[in-house]
């Protein structure tokens, strides 16, 4: 798994946060990279709407994570949405 990438971290977030965006993060990659749960990726997500809420928020990040892995949470949390398999890999 690729950890040579440097989520912007919110100074406000607590730990709970950094873990939920985190968490969501590992779960994008593990989608490209060796397949994951969609119900599991889909429940992190919620997670990490819950620590950014604002759409615009969402967006920056997911452009910030693109810019340095190549994945994208928005287009995997589409495909996971779309999925007819329990599992998903990009």
């Amino acid at each position: 798994m690729m950890n040579n990438y440097q989520l912007p971290i919110d100074g406000n977030w607590n730990t709970a946060d950094i873990i939920a965006v985190s968490t969501l993060v590992d779960d994008v990659l593990m989608a490209y990279e060796e397949g994951i749960d969609c119900q599991k990726l889909l429940a992190d997500y919620q997670a990490f709407c819950q620590v950014m809420p604002a759409k615009s928020e969402q967006k920056t990040f997911d452009r910030d994570l693109a810019q340095q892995t190549g994945y994208s949470i928005y287009q995997t949390i589409k495909q996971a949405q779309q999925a007819t398999r329990k599992q998903l890999r990009l």
